[in-house]
């Protein structure tokens, strides 16, 4: 599965502003049908790929190495969560006191934080996690998220029902 954001490592856009990203790679079109190919199954094999592109499975090979060295995408596995034992997932809308980048990055290198952006609006930073269940949950808020400097308030959004989630959003 080709992973938008959420994956175990950063974006490698992560902590950078709009302003400070490096011009966007212009991608070709057989480039661009190779990352539509795997955000439809990120198992598809080098050959299946190059048949479906015209390219021979070395060529798709090197092609994916370019784009994942590069940034552009990740290959990742996406699990259910409930699946593997984590039946409380939400998200957190944090208004913070300071440096929100700060912040962010306290955020980021707590375990149970699979999502963290900067925002505008009602909050500065949403966070989403995933736990056990909710005792879990409040622990997470009062002893850790709670506790990190500059967090003034939180607002917690429960997940009840997840009716989408995908990345295949294609290249444009």
């Amino acid at each position: 599965m080709i992973s938008a954001g959420k994956a175990a490592t950063p974006a490698p856009s992560a902590g950078k502003s709009v302003a400070d990203r490096a011009k966007p790679l212009q991608l070709d079109a057989v480039s661009k049908a190779i990352i539509e190919q795997l955000q439809e199954d990120g198992r598809r094999s080098y050959a299946e790929i190059g048949k479906a592109v015209g390219l021979s499975e070395a060529a798709v090979r090197q092609r994916v190495q370019k784009l994942t060295e590069s940034g552009v995408m990740q290959v990742v596995a996406v699990t259910d969560p409930m699946q593997l034992g984590f039946y409380r997932q939400a998200m957190i809308g944090i208004r913070v006191s300071g440096d929100t980048t700060i912040v962010a990055e306290a955020l980021g290198a707590l375990t149970a934080v699979d999502y963290v952006v900067l925002t505008a609006g009602s909050f500065d930073i949403m966070a989403e996690v995933v736990c056990e269940n909710d005792d879990d949950l409040i622990d997470l808020l009062n002893k850790q998220i709670r506790a990190i400097d500059g967090v003034q308030s939180t607002e917690t959004f429960v997940y009840l029902k997840l009716f989408k989630q995908f990345y295949n959003w294609g290249t444009r």
